[in-house]
């Protein structure tokens, strides 16, 4: 097969993997609706982890790193388990769409943000403009020029939060890179954040089966099965495939996929600052990322 063809198929591929990206905001909002955020919380990383290790032994994957690689990996575990509780939390709350839009948008700008201010890193001046570009997206998204800091409630704050926590998972993951295969710091992140949702979700009882219905089970086994291991690991493969810079454009369809299917399936609106705020947002994502 030419270089051109594998090349489409991986694209194709990516595509499908970023919409169960998106639809997975969807399915989390159905999970945590007939459960609730900690048990579905831990279902989702316990799930992935354990679909992951055939992927892992098939791809004869490297499991190996340095003390302070697993230091990396073992705090974007830690906080890859907080991002899953605000993420169910959340969505238990307010609409998968909104969700899905507004961390895939704001979380890059707040990494970007992060990193300028922790690693002092210097940055040109379109780069500078694409951060303000962004910042404004996010003001939009955040509907802050028309409601003030009314975007402060219960919905919102946790989608705020998982865009936060997401960044910092990001610059974690960054400095773990050299020190990891990419594919064995997922199943260990995975494998941590399921741990670490297990004791939050104990109290509830997450292994008593019978006390959580079809649809808890149908819509938690295809979160963790196909946006987590099979979308994860896609993501991966692909990078090394096409390069890193053409697959984190991908990224962009997380949100259409988010916002469509919580429209079939909840009847969600989507609001008109969501999608001017989001385009604003990806536009300085590409703006900071373009390459002279």
């Amino acid at each position: 097969m030419s270089e051109a063809k594998t090349q489409k198929h991986y694209f194709l591929w990516m595509l499908i993997a970023m919409l169960l990206w998106g639809v997975a905001w969807s399915a989390g909002k159905m999970a945590a609706e007939h459960s609730n955020a900690q048990v579905a919380a831990f279902w989702r990383y316990a799930i992935s982890f354990i679909t992951l290790i055939p992927v892992i032994w098939y791809l004869k994957t490297p499991l190996k790193t340095d003390r302070v690689g697993f230091l990396y990996m073992l705090g974007a575990g830690l906080l890859t388990s907080l991002f899953n509780y605000l993420f169910f939390a959340g969505l238990s709350h307010g609409q998968a769409g909104y969700g899905g839009t507004m961390v895939t948008a704001l979380s890059p700008i707040f990494t970007y943000l992060m990193s300028i201010a922790i690693f002092k890193i210097k940055i040109s001046s379109r780069q500078l403009i694409a951060l303000f570009i962004g910042i404004f997206g996010a003001l939009i998204l955040l509907r802050v020029p028309f409601e003030g800091f009314g975007f402060l409630n219960i919905e919102s704050s946790y989608f705020l939060g998982c865009a936060i926590v997401w960044a910092v998972v990001t610059i974690l993951s960054q400095k773990a890179a050299p020190r990891a295969n990419p594919m064995y710091y997922t199943l260990l992140v995975f494998g941590i954040a399921g741990i670490t949702n297990m004791f939050f979700a104990l109290p509830y009882h997450p292994f008593d089966f019978s006390a959580y219905d079809m649809t808890f089970w149908m819509t938690i086994m295809f979160i963790g099965i196909l946006p987590g291991t099979f979308s994860t690991a896609l993501f991966f493969i692909s990078a090394s495939k096409i390069g890193a810079h053409k697959t984190g454009v991908f990224m962009f369809i997380v949100p259409i996929g988010a916002t469509l299917s919580s429209w079939i399936i909840y009847g969600e609106a989507i609001a008109w600052t969501t999608i001017v705020g989001c385009l604003f947002a990806f536009v300085a994502v590409f703006l900071f990322n373009l390459k002279r």
